[in-house]
């Protein structure tokens, strides 16, 4: 039977501690003395380390895929806000990973204590903490920049951290290396497991972070010698991973993402799986129902290159984005009716697109049920096609918690693009590095390989090499609506300010309607037509940048508690 370490921790400690508990003399409260007496209860207790992985969320709860809007590849109804532009009171950004760095360190401190486990154990779970220790570290300056190392259980004493001044963004970064460094040298369990911590998930981890420092580094910091440091970092990580033979892209791109089981998908190193009346979760049908979803914008669709490999300003394909009316029955109940089929326009592009978006436009007044069932909208026009299957009845695929396909947590097209970025970042980029990485992604949609003498793009609008724009748009398409993605590139690219909806106007549009006539059977009057022929979605007040926005402000309770710990630039 598999081990579904992903599935649900809760469920896992009830089921799971009753015989223990049951043979274990009464306590009025755990402590670390009368709790961590075994291997099995670390086990226990590390299990919570899996709630840091949301996937596709559990219940009726937001997951981490396609419910962060704050960014330009979707575009919703009325302008989505930065995540603050006032000083909060308090902030769950701040509070939850200094809880969880609590949990990492309580562990930490039991470990040497623990009589009935071998060093050998031991070592793996002081690796598992200090993974889950330094990935908390990691959220905090992602989010604050200056914060607080914290590598023990802090008591009233430890007033020099309590009430002292943040320590600097680059100290704490520097210990989060070294606590993933150790956890790649340490963790030896489950090696084989593609839904536990692992080497090659604490090595995926590490990509991911050192990839952020070193972009982070080079373009907002400009400290190069530093941003080198960690990019070379990335490459480490990555070749553990891509060196292993363990992994390969799959064979088809939507099917990371919509399987009831990614079990013997070779291209996940960690996902989270769901199973009926067990657990389920509503990403699904979030991205299917009634509920208008938030579609792809018209700056992301432009991002896609035609089928000759060029973008739209240089492709000799078919550039026009005009689709076909047409009438069909979408088997939601109304009948027959008529819709716009942009299949034409999607076959022109990278075939990622159409496994993104659907061939109908979908919008109020022409609502479409892409599989039957309730009828769906979008602000912009697209539909959100990824997440969905037909696999599930519609009952299921339409209702809050009772969705189950399972959730890609680290893969292995996110290693090959953060390797290929740390590459043209370093400036040592070779043909041969493409092919290892971001052209095997391209194999498996029939696109043309990506070289590095690749023609300019007149839309790179980044300020960079044209490799570099080309790998950024690979990682836009291949990751569009993952895990928040587009925001933390455009933060450590230092690019937020492309989020500005007055200054980048293509982020507030959709889909192309200009051709449809009075005649054509389609109920236009629900949705605002640009002077050009595009859905507008803006709805509202443009979205304006200000270089405070770069990092969240410290929460004025914060500040109450200890008046030494400062606020962040612009707050």
């Amino acid at each position: 039977m598999k081990k579904t370490y992903l599935l649900l921790v809760a469920a896992g400690l009830m089921l799971s501690s009753c015989s223990d508990l049951l043979d274990t003399e009464p306590y009025d409260q755990f402590t670390k003395d009368n709790f961590f007496t075994s291997e099995k209860n670390v086990e226990l207790f590390a299990n919570y380390f899996y709630n840091e992985f949301s996937g596709y969320g559990n219940g009726g709860s937001y997951g981490n895929f396609y419910f962060n809007f704050l960014n330009d590849d979707q575009g919703t109804t009325g302008t989505q806000e930065w995540t603050y532009t006032n000083v909060p009171a308090t902030s769950a950004t701040w509070n939850n990973p200094y809880t969880e760095i609590r949990r990492a360190n309580t562990l930490l401190a039991a470990l040497p204590n623990i009589a009935d486990m071998n060093e050998a154990s031991k070592s793996n779970w002081e690796g598992l903490a200090r993974l889950y220790r330094g990935w908390q570290h990691y959220k905090l300056v992602r989010a604050f920049g200056d914060c607080y190392w914290v590598d023990k259980v802090l008591d009233v004493t430890d007033e020099a951290i309590l009430y002292g001044e943040r320590q600097n963004r680059n100290t704490v970064m520097d210990n989060v290396l070294k606590d993933i460094n150790f956890a790649c040298e340490k963790i030896t369990a489950n090696e084989n497991s593609r839904t536990a911590y692992n080497v090659y998930v604490a090595n995926a981890m590490k990509a991911e972070v050192c990839l952020f420092e070193g972009t982070y580094s080079k373009y907002v910091t400009k400290d190069v010698a530093r941003a080198n440091k960690y990019l070379e970092e990335v490459k480490t990580a990555c070749g553990v991973i891509m060196k292993s033979d363990k992994f390969h892209p799959n064979t088809d791109f939507k099917s990371n993402f919509d399987q009831l089981d990614l079990a013997g998908n070779q291209e996940m190193i960690m996902y989270k799986h769901y199973v009926y009346n067990v657990l389920g979760h509503a990403t699904v049908d979030y991205t299917c129902g009634s509920t208008q979803v938030h579609g792809m914008t018209k700056d992301a669709f432009d991002s896609y290159l035609f089928k000759d490999g060029k973008p739209k300003a240089t492709t000799t394909c078919d550039k026009n984005e005009a689709g076909k009316i047409v009438k069909l029955d979408d088997n939601s109940g109304f009948g027959e009716a008529s819709f716009i089929d942009i299949s034409d326009v999607l076959a022109q592009r990278d075939p990622r697109l159409a496994a993104q978006v659907d061939h109908i436009l979908q919008f109020p007044g022409c609502g479409y049920a892409r599989f039957g069932g309730a009828q769906s909208t979008s602000s912009t026009g697209y539909g959100v096609l990824l997440f969905d299957t037909n696999a599930m009845p519609n009952t299921d695929r339409q209702s809050i918690s009772t969705n189950t396909t399972d959730a890609p947590i680290f893969w292995y097209a996110q290693i090959l693009l953060n390797y290929a970025e740390a590459c043209a970042e370093l400036g040592t980029i070779t043909n041969d590095d493409l092919n290892k990485s971001v052209n095997l992604l391209r194999h498996r949609v029939g696109m043309p390989d990506l070289t590095i003498d690749v023609a300019a793009d007149p839309a790179n609008n980044m300020g960079v090499s044209n490799i570099i724009f080309e790998i950024r748009r690979e990682r836009r398409v291949e990751l569009m609506y993952c895990q928040n993605d587009r925001y933390y590139s455009l933060q450590r690219w230092n690019l937020l300010s492309l989020l500005d909806t007055q200054k980048h106007p293509d982020q507030c549009r959709g889909a192309y309607v200009g051709n449809v006539k009075a005649t054509d059977g389609i109920d236009m009057s629900q949705i605002t037509v640009d002077a050009d022929g595009y859905i507008n979605c803006k709805n509202g007040n443009d979205r304006i940048y200000d270089a405070k926005y770069l990092l969240f402000p410290i929460p004025n309770g914060q500040k109450t508690l200890n008046s030494k710990i400062g606020q962040n630039p612009g707050w």
